[in-house]
C-alpha cells in the first residue's frame, strides 16, 4: 500500500482527498455558520456573507492571484508545486454542496477544524498545496526574512479580524478557536499518532542502570560518550526509547537505582528502523 501512494497515482488519489477533506470542512462546517478561519477560503467565507459571491467562485480569483504572484516573485517549481491544488481545490467547493450540517457552530468548527488539518497535513505529507495564502509568507520569507510560520499566522489573524465586522465577535472567536485546533490536529497527523519518549540519563550508577535496563526490557538503548561542560570530564549517557505507557515505569526504575540520576525527557515523534546492538 505504501508503495501505492508513493506512486503518481497514489499521490494523486491522495491529492485528491486531502483537498476533497478541505472542501467538505468548508461547505458543511465553516462556511453555512460565517466562519472564516483565515486562508483563502476564509477571504471567500467573509465575501460570501458580505456580497453572496460564492465561496469556489472567490477562492479560484484569490488562488489565480496567488499563482501569478508566485509565478513572478518567487520561482517556477513552487508555483508547479500549487497549480494543481490552486485550481481543483475551487472546483471542489462549486461542485460539493454548501449544506449546514450540524446547527451548532461550535461543534462545527470543531469537526470543521478536524477534517481540514487532515486534509491540510495530507497534502504537506505528499509536498501538495490547495494553493491560496500559502504565498505570500513564502514572498515574505524570500524578501523580508520571516519565517513562513509567522506570515502565515499574521495573515491568518487578518482574516479572523475581518469575522468580526462581517459576522461577529463570536464568528472570530470560533475562527481563532478553528486556528488552533486546526494546528494541533495537523502536528498529530503530520508525525503519527504512535508517539514515545527518548530519556537521557546520566547517574554515577550508569552502569547499574544500562544492565537493569537490558536485562528487565526491550527498550531501544543507545549509549552516548560525552563531555561534562563544566568538569571536561568524559562521561556515557544512555539514550532510551520508550513506549508512553512505559515511561513511567522506566523513570521509576532508575530512581530506585540512583535517585539523584540527571533525567531528560522528550517527545519523540517519529522512530524508524531497530537496533544495530
Amino acid at each position: 500500500m505504501q508503495k501505492f501512494f508513493r506512486t503518481p497515482l497514489g499521490r494523486g488519489s491522495l491529492m485528491l482527498l486531502a483537498l476533497g477533506l478541505i472542501a467538505v470542512s468548508i461547505n458543511w462546517f465553516y462556511a453555512p455558520h460565517g466562519v472564516a478561519a483565515g486562508g483563502a477560503t476564509g477571504i471567500a467565507i467573509l465575501v460570501q456573507e458580505a456580497f453572496q459571491v460564492p465561496v469556489g467562485v472567490t477562492t479560484l480569483a484569490v488562488n489565480v492571484i496567488m499563482l501569478a504572484l508566485a509565478w513572478w516573485l518567487l520561482d517556477q517549481a513552487t508555483t508547479r508545486r500549487i497549480l494543481i491544488g490552486s485550481l481543483v481545490l475551487p472546483l471542489m467547493l462549486a461542485v460539493i454542496p454548501q449544506v449546514q450540517i450540524v446547527s451548532d457552530r461550535l461543534l462545527a468548527v470543531i469537526v470543521g477544524s478536524v477534517l481540514f488539518a487532515i486534509g491540510v497535513a495530507i497534502n504537506y505529507r505528499i509536498d501538495a498545496s490547495s494553493g491560496g495564502t500559502t504565498v505570500p509568507p513564502l514572498i515574505f520569507k524570500r524578501y523580508f526574512g520571516l519565517k513562513p510560520a509567522i506570515g502565515l499566522f499574521a495573515i491568518d489573524m487578518v482574516v479572523c479580524v475581518f469575522n468580526i465586522f462581517v459576522s461577529g465577535v463570536e464568528a472570530f472567536i470560533l475562527a481563532v478557536l478553528a486556528i488552533a485546533l486546526t494546528s494541533l490536529v495537523m502536528t498529530y497527523v503530520e508525525t503519527g499518532f504512535d508517539r514515545k519518549k527518548a530519556v537521557y540519563i546520566m547517574s554515577s550508577e550508569l552502569a547499574l542502570i544500562k544492565t537493569a535496563i537490558r536485562d528487565q526490557s526491550d527498550y531501544g538503548l543507545t549509549v552516548h560518550s560525552v563531555v561534562g561542560g563544566y568538569s571536561g570530564q568524559a562521561m556515557e549517557m544512555l539514550m532510551v526509547v520508550v513506549e508512553q505507557p512505559d515511561f513511567k515505569h522506566l523513570i521509576d526504575n532508575v530512581h530506585r537505582l540512583d535517585p539523584a540520576a540527571f533525567i531528560l525527557a522528550t517527545e519523540a515523534t517519529e522512530v524508524h528502523g531497530g537496533s544495530l546492538g
